[in-house]
């Protein structure tokens, strides 16, 4: 049998092959042929995803009503300030209609923390549950640049709650007529509400990841963060202001220390600036030296950051 009557017998016993499959046309190895980016673009990617996914974008709705109701609380208070400014003619600053800069923050303290406790935890536990982590670290990125883009997309969606409403209520000011006094001063106000806003996400941001490194169960992480903003909180207050200790132990309430840092940046907070009674708790904090919560703040996120890192390569070393 010669090769035309091989092929002529083999098309003739083949399987007919329906035209609506599937079929395989070719087979070769195509480069990738888009503009590389490097490490730059991986890390801007990751802190992009990450956001996108802290915030719920993109993802059920169910996954968005936790983040969008924190940062809805700290928002509304400041909304409602900017509207009572536009459509009311009274003096809202000598009237106390609003809050300065820096009390707003008391408004916004337990959206924040809500936030940490419930949202945070599943940027770094999801990672390491799915196992997209080994993945990631394929990519160009490295431990580092992974963690520190984690890190930075904690920190921006932090500052929606830190920074966003201050800048609502700048807006207030300056509508009634009672901001900053010149280009100059409004300047100045907005770095310090900047400034603040950064320096608290970036403590509250440490803590959290730090907590969230430890467990590969978000529920357990959830509670190790609560545990950690609510009870360094109340514990602290119990050792000074009930058992009269040294007020040097604020550095370990997480909450009081960053909010700490923020009076000082905004010129308030010390002796001679605070008023109320003798042993308040702001006039314990304001015993401490500026250097000192300074101090107290970096060690924070130094810590967060150093256990972050040690439970990473453990489990990079352990895989």
């Amino acid at each position: 049998m010669n090769d035309a009557t091989r092929s002529a017998d083999a098309r003739e016993h083949a399987p007919e092959v329906d035209d609506g499959a599937a079929q395989i046309l070719d087979q070769r190895y195509r480069p990738y042929g888009g503009a590389r980016q490097g490490l730059a673009g991986a890390m801007c990617a990751v802190v992009g995803s990450s956001v996108r996914f802290t915030l719920g974008l993109g993802r059920p709705a169910r996954h968005k009503f936790l983040p969008w109701l924190a940062v809805v609380v700290a928002l509304v208070p400041a909304i409602v300030f900017v509207g009572m400014a536009t459509v009311i003619d009274i003096d809202l600053i000598s009237d106390q209609f609003l809050p300065d800069y820096h009390e707003y923050y008391l408004s916004i303290r337990i959206a924040l923390f809500f936030f940490c406790g419930i949202v945070v935890p599943e940027i770094l536990v999801a990672d390491r549950r799915n196992g997209m982590l080994p993945l990631y670290l394929s990519t160009p990125l490295r431990m580092w640049s992974y963690l520190v883009s984690k890190a930075a997309a904690v920190a921006l969606t932090l500052a929606v709650i830190t920074v966003g409403p201050l800048l609502f209520l700048l807006v207030a000011y300056t509508i009634e007529g009672s901001g900053p006094g010149g280009p100059i001063d409004w300047l100045i106000v907005l770095a310090r509400i900047l400034v603040a806003g950064a320096a608290i996400a970036g403590t509250v941001t440490a803590a959290s990841l730090a907590i969230s490194s430890l467990t590969d169960r978000r529920a357990f992480a959830v509670v190790g963060v609560i545990l950690l903003l609510l009870g360094t909180d109340l514990v602290t207050d119990a050792l000074v202001e009930i058992a009269e200790l040294d007020p040097r132990l604020y550095a370990f309430n997480l909450g009081d220390i960053a909010a700490a840092l923020k009076d000082r940046i905004f010129g308030v907070g010390t002796p001679s600036s605070l008023g109320g009674r003798d042993g308040s708790p702001t006039q314990r904090i304001g015993e401490l030296s500026t250097l000192f919560v300074v101090a107290a703040n970096l060690a924070w996120v130094g810590a967060g950051s150093a256990v972050v890192w040690w439970r990473y390569r453990r489990i990079v070393a352990s895989r």
